[in-house]
């Protein structure tokens, strides 16, 4: 029959155009003479079932029958009868005699004797099957019976059939009639197919083709009857063979026991109605066939009751049957999360049952589900993915990571929750290694440079950490310009200790992408000020990371003497690709020296207001310690402060550099504040002064200690008696340096005491009593004019 059905497809019947699915391999059972075969569909590759009938002419019986099942199959729409897809009826010629094939397409199903045998259940999960199973056939004979008052009059095992997700649907409705209970007096028959159902499947009054009793009884009894059919069927295994063998109930659950009698009661308006059975039937009340239903009218829950649901099901789901749960559990429940109905706990769930996928399976059932769940604007939904991330992250692929998924987990950088900011962070040592170069060094390092300022010192701890992990992954010029100065400049010098302790544990983790010079220039004196700090863990790390980068100083010297010379040797570093950006950024820093309008200000420090800045500099930092006070464990020492932005770097680092750099460029950038405290030199007054001063008038001693007033007891009006004619003429000759010393030389003058005061008096800090020990005319003369010819020379 095979054979024929492909020479069928291959033939040039005009039919075949309308079929355009092909044939494959034909099950071994199916209802009546029809042919049940798997296919796919020519367009999609999509799988579907082809059930086919033939027949010797038009009039065939069988052929009538089979375009009445066509036809019902079609208008008839419920979840648990079987999907109509497509149907075309071919008529070839075979020699003299012409044949007739009626070809319907349906969705891909399989008979259910089959699957039970391919299942292998037993016990406890075989009776939630079955019970799930005869409840879903309960519905679509109520839905028949009850509701379009239909009779399909051959209900039993071969009428039933399991789609891919273990539904169970009921077809083979060629027998399908409508019920006809107003013409209770007509004694012609109601089903005229009924020829085509199996003597042992036909209750008492059909089998007796009493059509009067039949159209007084209710609708439904003749398909109860062929429930009780199926049901003796389903546990004994076997096809029934004759009616008497219904009466045999060793095998039958007890709790269904009583509804099983019912069905099949001598007496048809006594038998049970499906939907009754469906409501009152305690075979029916099992953890699976609760599960399922909850989840089939899952919009009508409200949230208390999905929260409470979700919780319970990853337990619930351990005790379910395997295949049931992966193929129709686990569908429904992507389904419910996809469009929103499913809470976040759904999610827990979810990836619970994909573990016990293939790794095939997984990324075709609920990867895609998780790809769209990323999108979700629902926090908790994020929150839930990113704490599970390392359970699928390995089945992503690099170009869904950086398309799909980055630029949703990317918002949760800036998120107001710090507890999403972290678990975003930490989602990262999964999703980075997948990242494209654009996307590391554009995107990822620049929202790592704003977290390791972030207010949560746990975020910036986590920061210096993944930065280490992830270092493996960056080119090598990202290392050489992002590595040190985020371990150094920011995470060495965070006031908070497990911060400074994760960023001495990060270098350490990438010493072997430093080359001796950053290690002896850059890396080592920031390393070696974290001896003495306060917290003894952080000693502890810094003393061992010490001998680490000394060791490798030392393996580098004796490498150089030992056969290459120190001039190949800073060749070999030369070609590394980061020291042209070192280079350049050293010389840019020194041409900015000497400019300071032409750098970006730094803000005052303020060790107490909260750290804002995206990105600090090694100069501030060092500016701030020597206004201040030289400690180097100090706090202020290690505060972020804001640097300029650098004008060729975009991670977020750059401009760190060009601090650094700066500092680093020339000692006196580090020292300039320090110098005048060591040998402070005396202004130019001052000077004039002394040089003039060949009397011993008045010391210069006495001239330095001067600065605090004292109130004279001799009044100043003496002072401008006797002075004041001369003081008078010494404008004109002056008179060029009158407007910056109005104010000023007073407090530089130490002999401003003598002269003259307007007539309102201003405080002078030097002019009290300075030098009244004794008062020779013409030494004080002398002296002013000397001040006066000094002063305005100056």
């Amino acid at each position: 029959m095979f054979k024929f059905l492909q020479s069928v497809v291959a033939g040039s019947g005009s039919g075949l155009k309308d079929l355009p699915y092909n044939i494959g391999e034909p099950y071994s059972s199916a209802w009546g003479s029809w042919i049940h075969s798997r296919g796919t569909s020519r367009d999609d590759g999509s799988p579907v079932s082809i059930f086919s009938l033939s027949g010797s002419s038009t009039n065939d019986r069988h052929i009538a029958a089979g375009r009445n099942g066509v036809k019902r199959l079609r208008t008839v729409r419920h979840p648990n009868i079987l999907s109509f897809l497509h149907s075309t009826e071919v008529e070839t010629t075979d020699g003299p005699s012409t044949k007739i094939t009626i070809y319907i397409v349906t969705e891909p199903v399989m008979p259910l004797s089959e699957k039970i045998k391919e299942l292998k259940l037993e016990g406890t999960q075989r009776n939630e099957y079955y019970a799930w199973g005869l409840h879903r056939i309960a519905k679509a004979v109520s839905f028949l019976n009850n509701d379009c008052k239909l009779v399909h009059a051959n209900v039993c095992l071969e009428s039933v059939v399991v789609t891919q997700s273990l539904d169970w649907k009921l077809h083979a409705f060629d027998v399908l009639s409508e019920f006809d209970g107003n013409q209770a007096a007509s004694t012609g028959p109601m089903l005229q197919y009924e020829w085509l159902v199996g003597t042992q499947y036909k209750p008492m009054e059909l089998v007796k083709s009493d059509w009067t009793t039949i159209r007084k009884s209710p609708p439904w009894a003749i398909d109860s009857w062929g429930l009780g059919c199926l049901i003796h069927e389903l546990f004994y295994g076997t096809k029934l063979g004759k009616t008497e063998e219904l009466r045999d109930t060793s095998s039958i659950p007890k709790s269904l026991l009583p509804d099983y009698q019912r069905l099949l009661s001598s007496t048809p308006s006594r038998r049970l109605n499906s939907s009754k059975l469906l409501e009152t039937c305690e075979y029916f009340q099992n953890k699976l066939v609760d599960t399922i239903h909850f989840m089939e009218i899952l919009n009508l829950k409200d949230s208390v009751e999905k929260d409470t649901f979700f919780r319970k099901l990853p337990t619930l789901a351990e005790q379910l049957p395997r295949q049931i749960v992966l193929k129709k559990l686990l569908p429904l429940l992507a389904s419910a999360l996809e469009f929103g109905s499913a809470a976040a706990p759904a999610l827990t769930a979810l990836l619970k049952m994909g573990a016990w996928l293939s790794a095939e399976e997984f990324i075709i059932k609920v990867l895609p589900t998780l790809v769209k769940l990323f999108g979700s604007n629902d926090r908790a939904i994020r929150v839930s993915l990113l704490q599970h991330i390392d359970q699928f992250g390995d089945s992503l692929s690099s170009q869904i990571v950086d398309e799909q998924i980055y630029p949703h987990v990317a918002t949760g950088f800036s998120d107001s929750s710090a507890f999403l900011r972290e678990l975003t962070l930490k989602s990262m040592l999964v999703l980075a290694p997948k990242l494209s170069q654009r996307t590391l060094s554009g995107s990822l390092l620049k929202f790592l440079s704003k977290l390791q300022v972030d207010e949560e010192p746990a975020i910036r701890t986590n920061t210096t950490i993944l930065l280490g992990n992830i270092a493996s992954h960056l080119n090598d010029g990202t290392r050489k310009r992002v590595l040190i100065n985020a371990f150094t400049v920011r995470a060495l010098r965070d006031t908070f200790s497990p911060a400074r302790g994760a960023g001495i544990m990060a270098l350490c983790a990438t010493s072997s992408y430093y080359d001796s010079t950053e290690i002896a220039a850059r890396i080592l004196p920031n390393v070696i000020v974290l001896t003495i700090d306060p917290d003894s863990d952080v000693r502890s790390k810094a003393f061992q990371a010490v001998d680490q980068f000394l060791k490798i100083l030392k393996q580098f010297h004796e490498k150089t003497d030992g056969g290459e010379s120190a001039g190949d040797s800073i060749m070999g570093m030369s070609s590394i690709p980061g020291n042209a950006s070192l280079l350049g950024w050293a010389m840019s820093s020194l041409t900015l020296k000497g400019k300071p309008s032409e750098q970006t200000p730094h803000a005052p420090v303020n060790s107490s207001a909260p750290i804002t800045t995206v990105a600090s500099t090694a100069s501030s930092v060092m500016d701030t310690a020597s206004t201040a006070t030289i400690d180097l464990s100090s706090e202020a020492y290690m505060v972020d402060q804001p640097a300029p932005v650098s004008p060729t770097s975009t991670d977020g680092w750059g401009e760190i550099e060009n601090g650094i750099h700066d500092d680093n460029g020339s000692e006196k950038d580090g020292w300039d504040d320090i110098e005048p405290l060591e040998d402070p030199k005396p202004s130019a007054v001052l000077a004039t002064i002394q040089a003039a001063q060949k009397r011993p008038v008045s010391q210069p001693k006495q001239v330095l200690n001067s600065k605090p007033k004292i109130t004279a007891n001799v009044p100043k009006h003496e002072d401008d008696d006797l002075w004041g004619s001369i003081a008078a003429p010494a404008p004109k000759s002056v008179k060029p340096s009158t407007a910056k010393s109005s104010v000023a030389p007073d407090d530089d003058d130490p002999w401003a005491a003598i002269a003259a005061p307007p007539p309102t008096t201003r405080a002078k800090p030097l002019a009290a009593g300075r030098g009244r020990g004794s008062k020779p005319v013409v030494s004080k003369l002398g002296a002013q004019r000397i001040n006066r010819t000094s002063s305005s020379g100056i």
